[in-house]
């Protein structure tokens, strides 16, 4: 069973429905004891980090959601808001502590360029710098829908697995153990999304860490 948090940041109908279509069994929830038996994690969201933040620790999904990753390794997938809420922190309207799940920072794109911009939004290639069990079947040059204003700035490369250039190259996809996270959304992103998902639901209950 896959848990899609329900934290009331958006676009959760769209992640469910494209999960469904590649076979997997959702439950769209942000009840403890429903994400606590889930075997997969997803964590969507569309908006604002201060937010989505707010959302979770009133939701009393911070501590389950540490334990279910940390603790029980069970394989977990962000989406744009999703990924950035894995962060140490975010200067999304202001400095706001993140998850800190990861070693990064969430920052404002920011151009001399005056004809990029903000936000990020529409097609764009990645780069897909290392294999990972959930690019199986994601090339150099697929491109994906995003649609953002802030990025991450990872200070471990090692978990940054793919990037997209906007300007510059900045963090498109992580992984970290069994933490993997999207900046564009797969549910948007037609054939090569879809494969994406796919790869999540057939991994194991588990991805060792």
């Amino acid at each position: 069973m896959i848990v899609i948090i329900d934290y009331h940041m958006g676009n959760l109908r769209s992640v469910e429905k494209a999960v469904e279509w590649v076979g997997g069994e959702v439950i769209v929830s942000n009840d403890v004891d429903v994400i606590e038996e889930a075997d997969k994690i997803i964590l969507p969201g569309v908006g604002a980090f201060p937010n989505g933040m707010k959302n979770l620790m009133e939701l009393g999904l911070v501590d389950v959601l540490k334990k279910q990753i940390l603790v029980h390794h069970k394989p977990f997938l962000g989406i744009c808001l999703g990924m950035q809420l894995l962060a140490k922190k975010s200067y999304e309207f202001g400095e706001c502590i993140g998850l800190g799940l990861i070693d990064a920072e969430v920052v404002k794109f920011s151009f001399a360029d005056q004809s990029l911009r903000v936000p990020h939004v529409g097609w764009s290639d990645i780069c897909v710098l290392k294999e990972s069990p959930f690019l199986d079947g994601i090339q150099t040059g697929d491109d994906f829908y995003f649609v953002h204003s802030y990025h991450m700035k990872n200070n471990n490369p090692k978990d940054v697995v793919a990037t997209c250039r906007y300007g510059f190259e900045f963090t498109a996809a992580i992984q970290k153990d069994n933490m993997f996270a999207t900046q564009f959304h797969p549910e948007k992103s037609q054939e090569k999304g879809l494969r994406l998902l796919s790869q999540f639901v057939m991994l194991g209950s588990k991805v060792n860490a």
